[in-house]
């Protein structure tokens, strides 16, 4: 299958806390980014990766997505999976999966990373893995936990955040199916990285495919005003 062929879950329900003084009272992906909110740059994205369907997991101020986006966007079908409370990273992809057969990609809707999405997904099925993770080196950093493979690209360790001259980080895109949910002990409401990444990387098979495509978090003001540059 290609491409869009498979959905693309793009998690949207952050609350911006670190831009507040920034964005006033936007949902984070809703951040505007030379007068666009950044989750069109996300959907600009995955046009030019051809991905047709999109779901959307949205809680805090959801209408607010709903309206600008509409069910449709693009040329890109727009589904919606509403957090009635917080879910946690975990708890939002988990409900989301409830509108697919099958698998996935799943994208952070406040960081971008451009990569070819049929590697990612090539990389999971030639794989075995249960869930492949786009990975991004990094120099000079802090920001961010890293990501320990071994030589098979199998991921061995998630190490806490701390200074690191050169390092791999999780870039937040990922592949799998949603049958990974019969496979880990979760409750409703969960972290995805650390109740089932961290949790179960000896049990599992999960591997990391490496990309040095543009990145960018816009969870603090100093990205978020970057990104006003980078996007023009």
């Amino acid at each position: 299958m290609d491409v869009k062929d498979y959905p693309a879950i793009v998690l949207a329900g952050g609350l911006g806390t670190r831009l507040r003084a920034v964005i006033n009272d936007l949902p984070k992906p809703m951040a505007p980014v030379n007068s666009k909110p950044f989750l069109h740059y996300i959907f600009q994205y995955l046009k030019s990766e051809q991905i047709k369907d999109v779901i959307l997991s949205v809680g805090y101020k959801h209408e607010v997505i709903k309206d600008f986006f509409g069910e449709k966007y693009l040329g890109i079908g727009i589904r919606y999976s509403v957090e009635e409370e917080p879910l946690g990273t975990g708890g939002g992809i988990k409900q989301a999966f409830d509108l697919i057969d099958g698998p996935a990609y799943v994208l952070n809707g406040d960081t971008f990373f451009g990569l070819p999405l049929w590697a990612l997904q090539q990389h999971y099925f030639e794989s075995g893995s249960d869930i492949t993770l786009a990975i991004k080196p990094l120099e000079n950093f802090d920001r961010y936990g890293t990501v320990q493979m071994d030589d098979a690209n199998r991921i061995i360790k998630f190490e806490e955040k701390r200074f690191v001259n050169k390092g791999f980080i999780n870039g937040g895109i990922y592949f799998f199916d949603k049958k990974l949910f019969g496979k880990v002990e979760v409750g409703q409401k969960f972290s995805f990285e650390k109740d089932v990444l961290e949790k179960y990387t000896g049990e599992l098979k999960f591997t990391g495919k490496v990309f040095d495509g543009y990145f960018i978090d816009i969870g603090i003001p100093e990205d978020y005003n970057k990104a006003q540059h980078d996007f023009k």
